[in-house]
Protein backbone atom coordinates (compact mmCIF):
# COMPACT_ATOMS: atom_id res chain seq x y z
CA UNK A 1 0.00 0.00 0.00
CA UNK A 2 1.59 3.08 -0.87
CA UNK A 3 1.42 6.32 1.26
CA UNK A 4 -1.35 8.18 -0.44
CA UNK A 5 -3.63 4.77 -0.52
CA UNK A 6 -3.22 4.73 3.08
CA UNK A 7 -3.88 8.33 3.78
CA UNK A 8 -7.21 8.02 2.15
CA UNK A 9 -8.38 4.90 4.01
CA UNK A 10 -11.39 6.67 5.61
CA UNK A 11 -11.55 7.07 9.68
CA UNK A 12 -14.15 4.66 11.18
CA UNK A 13 -16.08 4.95 14.59
CA UNK A 14 -15.08 1.94 15.49
CA UNK A 15 -12.53 1.68 18.48
CA UNK A 16 -9.84 -0.03 19.73
CA UNK A 17 -10.18 -2.07 22.26
CA UNK A 18 -6.27 -2.10 23.48
CA UNK A 19 -4.94 -5.66 22.97
CA UNK A 20 -2.12 -4.92 21.66
CA UNK A 21 -2.21 -7.75 19.31
CA UNK A 22 -1.08 -5.18 16.21
CA UNK A 23 1.59 -4.02 18.37
CA UNK A 24 3.00 -7.09 19.13
CA UNK A 25 2.92 -7.99 16.25
CA UNK A 26 4.17 -5.36 14.16
CA UNK A 27 5.18 -2.80 16.40
CA UNK A 28 9.09 -3.88 15.68
CA UNK A 29 8.72 -3.67 11.98
CA UNK A 30 7.63 -0.10 11.18
CA UNK A 31 9.56 2.11 8.54
CA UNK A 32 10.11 5.42 9.84
CA UNK A 33 9.27 9.50 8.73
CA UNK A 34 10.87 13.00 8.19
CA UNK A 35 7.84 14.05 9.22
CA UNK A 36 8.12 12.12 12.71
CA UNK A 37 11.63 12.89 13.30
CA UNK A 38 11.09 16.17 12.86
CA UNK A 39 8.49 16.56 15.51
CA UNK A 40 10.36 14.28 17.66
CA UNK A 41 13.59 16.90 17.49
CA UNK A 42 11.42 20.33 17.41
CA UNK A 43 9.79 18.37 21.02
CA UNK A 44 13.28 17.50 22.38
CA UNK A 45 11.86 13.83 22.87
CA UNK A 46 15.18 12.06 23.23
CA UNK A 47 13.69 9.13 24.81
CA UNK A 48 12.15 8.59 21.40
CA UNK A 49 14.97 9.57 19.05
CA UNK A 50 17.40 7.29 20.93
CA UNK A 51 15.61 4.25 19.45
CA UNK A 52 15.43 5.43 15.63
CA UNK A 53 17.92 4.72 13.27
CA UNK A 54 18.70 7.01 10.22
CA UNK A 55 20.80 5.43 6.87
CA UNK A 56 22.21 7.55 4.44
CA UNK A 57 22.98 7.63 0.70
CA UNK A 58 26.47 7.25 1.31
CA UNK A 59 26.06 4.18 3.85
CA UNK A 60 26.50 6.13 6.89
CA UNK A 61 24.08 4.95 9.84
CA UNK A 62 23.59 7.34 12.59
CA UNK A 63 21.36 7.26 15.95
CA UNK A 64 18.09 9.82 15.86
CA UNK A 65 19.71 11.67 18.75
CA UNK A 66 22.78 12.50 16.26
CA UNK A 67 20.38 13.35 13.02
CA UNK A 68 19.93 17.24 12.41
CA UNK A 69 17.90 18.89 9.96
CA UNK A 70 20.62 19.24 7.23
CA UNK A 71 20.58 15.68 7.25
CA UNK A 72 17.39 15.22 5.80
CA UNK A 73 18.13 15.24 1.98
CA UNK A 74 20.44 12.50 2.66
CA UNK A 75 18.39 9.88 4.45
CA UNK A 76 17.29 7.09 2.61
CA UNK A 77 15.66 5.30 5.69
CA UNK A 78 14.49 5.35 9.04
CA UNK A 79 14.26 2.61 11.40
CA UNK A 80 11.89 2.19 14.51
CA UNK A 81 12.86 0.85 16.66
CA UNK A 82 16.40 0.63 17.56
CA UNK A 83 18.88 -0.49 20.30
CA UNK A 84 21.05 2.45 21.74
CA UNK A 85 23.74 -0.09 19.98
CA UNK A 86 21.91 0.52 16.77
CA UNK A 87 20.61 -3.43 16.72
CA UNK A 88 16.79 -4.14 15.48
CA UNK A 89 14.95 -4.68 18.34
CA UNK A 90 12.36 -6.71 18.41
CA UNK A 91 9.61 -4.93 20.11
CA UNK A 92 8.32 -1.74 20.21
CA UNK A 93 10.19 0.48 23.81
CA UNK A 94 7.22 2.07 23.76
CA UNK A 95 4.67 -0.63 24.39
CA UNK A 96 3.45 -1.48 27.91
CA UNK A 97 0.95 -4.16 29.02
CA UNK A 98 -0.53 -2.86 32.23
CA UNK A 99 -2.14 -5.29 35.03
CA UNK A 100 -5.51 -4.73 33.59
CA UNK A 101 -4.31 -6.56 30.69
CA UNK A 102 -5.03 -3.65 27.83
CA UNK A 103 -2.34 -2.57 26.20
CA UNK A 104 -0.42 0.74 26.08
CA UNK A 105 1.28 3.05 24.26
CA UNK A 106 3.92 5.53 26.30
CA UNK A 107 4.37 8.13 23.64
CA UNK A 108 0.69 7.84 22.45
CA UNK A 109 1.22 11.84 22.40
CA UNK A 110 3.66 11.70 19.68
CA UNK A 111 3.04 8.22 18.85
CA UNK A 112 4.69 7.82 14.91
CA UNK A 113 1.90 8.53 12.77
CA UNK A 114 2.32 4.79 10.80
CA UNK A 115 0.51 3.69 14.88
CA UNK A 116 -1.30 6.82 15.23
CA UNK A 117 -3.26 6.24 11.60
CA UNK A 118 -3.50 2.29 12.07
CA UNK A 119 -6.50 0.78 11.80
CA UNK A 120 -6.47 -3.32 11.80
CA UNK A 121 -10.31 -3.66 10.65
CA UNK A 122 -9.67 -1.52 7.26
CA UNK A 123 -10.69 -4.12 5.01
CA UNK A 124 -7.38 -2.96 2.94
CA UNK A 125 -4.86 -4.22 5.59
CA UNK A 126 -7.03 -6.46 7.75
CA UNK A 127 -4.44 -9.47 9.36
CA UNK A 128 -7.48 -11.98 9.79
CA UNK A 129 -4.97 -13.96 11.86
CA UNK A 130 -4.06 -11.20 13.50
CA UNK A 131 -7.39 -12.10 15.60
CA UNK A 132 -8.28 -8.43 16.93
CA UNK A 133 -11.11 -8.30 18.96
CA UNK A 134 -12.27 -5.10 17.65
CA UNK A 135 -12.38 -6.41 14.10
CA UNK A 136 -15.64 -7.07 12.36
CA UNK A 137 -16.52 -8.73 9.59
CA UNK A 138 -17.70 -5.57 8.11
CA UNK A 139 -16.68 -2.00 9.23
CA UNK A 140 -19.17 0.32 10.99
Amino acid sequence: MTKKEFDQIPKTGQDCLRCGRCCEKWGSELVGRIEDIVSWIAQGRKDILQHVGIRFVDGRKKNGLDISVEDFPHVTGIDYWVSIQGEKMRHCPFFLRADDGKAYCRIHDTKPRVCARFIPWNERIRDRALNCPACRDTAP
